[in-house]
C-alpha cells in the first residue's frame, strides 16, 4: 500500500497530512496501484565508456520555422520528448499542425494523435492552415497502447500527442488526466521515444495558476519544456523555452496569430512598440533580454485616487511582489507616496518579464503617472535595491544597441562603477527637481 501526492506525485509508505517533497498542505491519497516501472533484474545494466560515446550531429530534425528552430536550439532531437503547455485557445494545436506541415513538406513523416478532437475537426484546421500535403498521419484515439502500436509500425520522424491529459493506459485504474494515468502514459511514451529514436511532442493542459497540469515530475521526465503564451486581444504569441537538455533556456520566439495561422514576427521590438505613445504619462520602453535576444517592450503604469480604504494593486506581465517592493522604495527614497492611489502596471502585448532589470522602468512609469508628466521617448533598465540604489544588470551593451536601433537615444540606466540612485534617476527623467 502506498500514498501519493496529487501535486507532485511523491510516493510515501505511510499517510501524511502534507507532502514532504513539495510541502503542499494537502493530505496524501491512497494509491493501491503497483508502479509499472522497471522490474528488478539480476543481470547488471550495460555500461559504455563515456569517451567512446559521441553525440550524433545529424540527429537534429529542423522544422523550417525559424522561431521554433531557434527556441529548440536547432530543431527536435531524435528520441527527445518535448512538453508544450499554454492556456486554452492560445494556439498550441495550430502551431504543432504548422510544424507537421513544414516537416511533411521536407519529406518527413509525422504521426499526430488527437484525443480531444475528432479527425474531421483536425482536418478542418489543416485545410484552413493550408496543410494538405502527404506525410501526415492522424490517429483519433485515447488509448496509449494502441497509439504506440501504430507508431511502432509507422516509425514517424515526429510523434505529436494532443494532449497528455486526455490519453490513458487501460491496465491502470482511474480516468485519463489523473496523476497516475498522466505519469504512466508519459513514462510509456518517453520509453518508446528513447528506444525507437522518435522525436515526441506532448501537449499539456494548464491549471488555473498557469502551471502545466498533472504531476510536477512530468516536467522532470521530459527533455524540453516549452510554454506558449500571449495576449489574445493583440494576437501576439511568445514561445518560451523553460527547460532544454540540448540547448539554451529562456529563449523566446515571437509569433502573430492571423487567419492563416501563426506567423513569425521578424522584428519583435517594432511589433511591441508599434502603437507606443511616448507623449502620454506613465509609459516607458524597456529593453528586455530573453536568451540572446533583446526585445523592446512597453511598460505602462496608471495611478488613480481611490475612495476605498484599501487601494487596488493590479499587475500584468511582472511579479506583483516586485511592484509592491518598488512602491515601498519610491515612498522611502523617492519621496513619492501612493497610499491613497490605485496602481495598475501592465506589460503591453502579453509579454512576461522575470528579470530584475525591469525595476527602474516600472518605478519611472509609476512616478510619471503620479506626477502626470510624460517621460517622452526614453528607455530604462536597472535593478532597484531596498536602500534606494539602482544596480547594473547584465547585457548593457545589447540593450543599448537595441534601443539605438529603434531610435531611442535617451537612456536612463546605471553605468560604470558609480551606479545610480533612485532619486537621481527620477531627476534625470524630469520627475523631481
Amino acid at each position: 500500500m502506498a500514498f501519493r501526492c496529487d501535486n507532485c506525485g511523491h510516493l510515501s509508505s505511510k499517510w501524511m497530512g502534507f507532502c514532504p517533497q513539495c510541502f503542499i498542505q494537502e493530505p496524501l491519497v491512497e494509491d493501491a496501484t503497483v508502479p509499472s516501472g522497471r522490474k528488478s533484474r539480476t543481470a547488471p545494466a550495460a555500461t559504455a565508456d563515456l569517451r567512446e560515446v559521441r553525440a550524433d550531429s545529424a540527429s537534429r530534425l529542423k522544422v523550417g520555422i525559424g522561431e521554433v528552430d531557434r527556441v529548440l536550439g536547432g530543431g527536435f532531437v531524435a528520441g527527445s520528448v518535448c512538453l508544450v503547455g499554454g492556456e486554452p485557445g492560445v494556439g498550441k494545436s495550430t502551431l504543432l499542425l504548422q510544424v507537421a506541415g513544414r516537416l511533411a513538406r521536407e519529406g518527413r513523416r509525422v504521426l499526430m494523435v488527437s484525443a480531444e478532437e475528432s479527425a474531421q475537426q483536425v482536418a478542418m484546421r489543416a485545410e484552413r492552415l493550408a496543410v494538405t500535403g502527404p506525410g501526415i498521419s492522424l490517429v483519433a484515439d485515447d488509448e496509449v497502447e494502441r497509439v504506440l502500436a501504430t507508431a511502432s509500425s509507422e516509425l514517424p520522424d515526429l510523434l505529436v500527442i494532443d494532449s497528455i491529459q486526455t490519453v490513458g493506459v487501460g491496465d491502470m485504474p482511474g480516468a485519463p488526466g489523473g496523476v497516475g494515468q498522466v505519469r504512466e502514459s508519459a513514462a510509456r511514451l518517453i520509453r518508446f521515444a528513447k528506444e525507437r529514436g522518435v522525436a515526441t511532442v506532448l501537449v499539456g493542459h494548464v491549471t488555473k495558476d498557469g502551471g502545466i497540469a498533472g504531476p510536477k515530475m512530468l516536467e522532470h521526465m521530459v527533455d524540453v519544456v516549452l510554454y506558449l503564451e500571449g495576449d489574445p486581444d493583440r494576437g501576439l504569441r511568445a514561445l518560451r523555452c523553460l527547460k532544454n537538455r540540448f540547448g539554451a533556456t529562456h529563449v523566446v520566439g515571437l509569433f502573430e496569430m492571423t487567419g492563416d495561422g501563426l506567423g513569425e514576427v521578424e522584428d519583435p521590438s517594432k511589433a511591441f512598440l508599434s502603437e507606443w505613445e511616448s507623449s502620454v504619462p506613465g509609459t516607458i520602453a524597456f529593453p528586455a533580454v530573453e536568451g540572446r535576444r533583446s526585445v523592446l517592450v512597453e511598460i505602462q503604469a496608471l495611478t488613480h485616487p481611490t475612495p476605498t480604504p484599501q487601494p487596488r494593486r493590479s499587475v500584468r506581465g511582472v511579479e506583483s511582489a516586485r511592484v509592491h517592493q518598488i512602491l515601498a522604495v519610491l515612498a522611502r527614497h523617492g519621496r513619492l507616496e501612493t497610499p491613497g492611489l490605485d496602481v495598475y502596471v501592465n506589460v503591453v502585448g502579453g509579454w512576461r518579464i522575470t528579470e530584475p532589470g525591469c525595476d527602474l522602468p516600472i518605478a519611472l512609469a509609476i512616478a510619471s503617472s503620479v506626477m502626470d508628466l510624460p517621460l517622452g521617448a526614453v528607455a530604462a533598465w536597472g535593478e532597484i535595491g531596498l536602500a534606494g540604489e539602482v544596480r547594473q544588470v547584465p547585457y548593457e551593451a545589447r540593450r543599448r544597441e537595441e534601443a539605438a536601433r529603434i531610435g531611442l537615444d535617451n537612456v536612463i540606466a546605471p553605468s560604470g562603477r558609480r551606479g545610480l540612485r533612485l532619486d537621481a534617476a527620477l531627476l534625470l527623467a524630469g520627475l523631481i527637481r
